[in-house]
């Protein structure tokens, strides 16, 4: 699609009819089963800490440590890809994720649970990038960008299926189902791989193992996610451990930087990034993705703490943007090609921009189906982005350089989503204790209002606590309209921003462009 001067595809040739589209299946499935896991969790923690008589707040190590194993492996994909083969690596960790997922749902105390959400992240990591690479390589051209829309539906709805689903089993059934579910996916995702997709595997490559390298990798990458996923409970920088964290995150970062670029055989090969298309695509998706993620963060956030919905309610709230981008997908993947993805990309961010500006003028009495075409326009923006964008920046680069971009890819996708909710959650919790207090000292009525509560029976106590939660109430409304505000502004940006990329010939997507 974007790709100028395709170079020819060497190997076997694509799949063609039912056997093409089983695979895009399996590999789409893996994929969502690797991106729900990032987020079934989240609503299960409770669950989980009284079931190991733990506190809740120990008991999120369950997240953070998934989140650090997966972080570390995604990237790595491209070396591992061309030391032990793409469909090697792919099946030997979707058997190990369906196994380490079992472990998880069998654990009976936090350390056990623990060091296998490690082993779980470490298996889940390379089925996203790997996912990406075998479809490119099993579809056909004209094919191609049809499956890599189905392959990034995946991404964009994992995440919002997850606490629905977490939700749902641990009420249900417990939840050590959010794990087991996991089992039948992962046995049936390795058998399909290795009976339909074998003959795509590659020759290996045996380079020397960049062990300074990947060290560097794990420090800064698990000091930033560690730092991420505990800097809410500790009050960000005012805990020295939290400072500590930063750190080693920036300092390690540099340090693998420097490294990376001058080795000879690196761990993670970042000279992807010298193809400008690769390159400006990547901001862009740096940008929109964590607006994107702090934003289906947020949004049950505020309907849960300020509008009184239920995780359920607010997980079917969730669920329209869902079922608007999956009905839109298979649409825009048809448009790749034909119009300028550029065009796609700005027109997506746009509608994004202004539904986020929309939602700074939404107030308390918001109904639910007031709030339905906002999650609509969200799910119309999202397709219109990240198709094109995916499209553009895995055209851009070489075929043997395919799982490299890709794990970077996912790998910024992954970092990017973690880092922007922690901001937006931390900008939207301190715009709103700023809100409260504004609120409250400009209130002119405020004895008028409880002697009313008084006369309607509430003691002085009462009272104020009442007349505290409406404050409350407002506040967290002000504090999200302030943070979609900013949000807003951002996307505008990005969706200026990526004009300039360079225009791209329209034709199915091949790979192999290099610019």
């Amino acid at each position: 699609m974007s790709a100028s001067g395709a170079v020819a595809r060497s190997g076997p040739a694509p799949l063609q009819g039912g056997l093409l589209w089983a695979g895009i299946a399996t590999l789409a499935m893996a994929n969502f089963m690797a991106v729900l896991d990032m987020t079934i969790v989240n609503v299960s923690v409770p669950h989980i800490a009284g079931s190991m008589a733990v506190s809740v707040s120990e008991g999120t190590w369950a997240i953070t440590s998934y989140a650090v194993a997966e972080a570390v492996m995604v990237p790595l994909t491209g070396w591992l890809a061309e030391r032990f083969g793409p469909v090697r690596v792919f099946s030997t960790a979707a058997l190990a994720f369906g196994i380490c997922s079992m472990l998880c749902g069998l654990a009976t105390s936090l350390p056990m649970l623990v060091t296998v959400r490690v082993m779980q992240g470490l298996a889940g990591g390379p089925l996203m990038p790997m996912s990406q690479t075998l479809l490119l390589r099993i579809a056909p051209a004209e094919k191609r960008n049809m499956a890599l829309g189905l392959w990034t539906m995946t991404t964009i709805l994992g995440p919002i299926a997850g606490p629905v689903l977490g939700g749902l089993f641990s009420d249900t059934w417990g939840w050590p189902w959010a794990f087991y579910i996991n089992v039948p996916i992962a046995v049936i995702c390795t058998t399909l791989v290795l009976r339909t997709l074998s003959q795509f595997e590659t020759p290996t490559v045996k380079k020397p193992i960049d062990y300074v390298g990947l060290a560097l990798l794990i420090i800064w990458v698990g000091a930033l996610q560690i730092m991420l996923d505990n800097g809410e409970n500790d009050d960000w920088f005012a805990s020295n451990f939290i400072v500590t964290l930063a750190i080693i995150a920036l300092v390690g970062f540099i340090s693998f930087l420097a490294w990376e670029l001058t080795d000879e055989h690196p761990i993670v090969d970042l000279r992807i990034f010298r193809y400008r298309s690769f390159a400006l695509s990547a901001v862009a998706l740096l940008f929109t993705f964590g607006s994107f993620m702090g934003s289906i963060v947020l949004i049950p956030l505020w309907l849960q703490t300020s509008m009184g919905y239920t995780a359920t309610t607010a997980g079917q709230m969730m669920a329209w943007n869902g079922l608007v981008a999956l009905f839109l997908a298979p649409i825009v993947a048809n448009m790749i090609g034909k119009v300028d993805p550029r065009f796609l990309m700005s027109l997506g961010l746009g509608l994004v921009a202004l539904d986020t500006f929309w939602r700074t003028t939404f107030n308390t009495d918001i109904s639910f189906w007031g709030l339905v075409p906002a999650q609509m326009a969200l799910g119309l923006g999202m397709p219109l982005f990240f198709l094109p964008m995916m499209s553009m920046s895995m055209g851009a680069v070489k075929p043997e350089e395919t799982a490299s971009a890709a794990g970077l890819i996912n790998f910024l996708r992954t970092m990017a989503g973690a880092f922007a909710t922690g901001v937006i959650v931390f900008a939207w919790r301190d715009s709103t204790a700023a809100g409260h207090v504004d609120i409250a000292g400009s209130l002119n009525n405020a004895s008028k209002t409880l002697a009313q509560m008084h006369a309607a029976g509430q003691s002085h106590q009462q009272a104020l606590m009442s007349l505290d939660s409406i404050i409350q109430t407002q506040a967290v409304m002000l504090g999200t309209n302030q943070v979609f505000g900013v949000v807003a502004i951002i996307l505008a940006c990005v969706s200026a921003g990526v004009w300039l990329m360079p225009k791209p010939k329209l034709a199915p997507m091949k790979m192999g462009g290099g610019h």
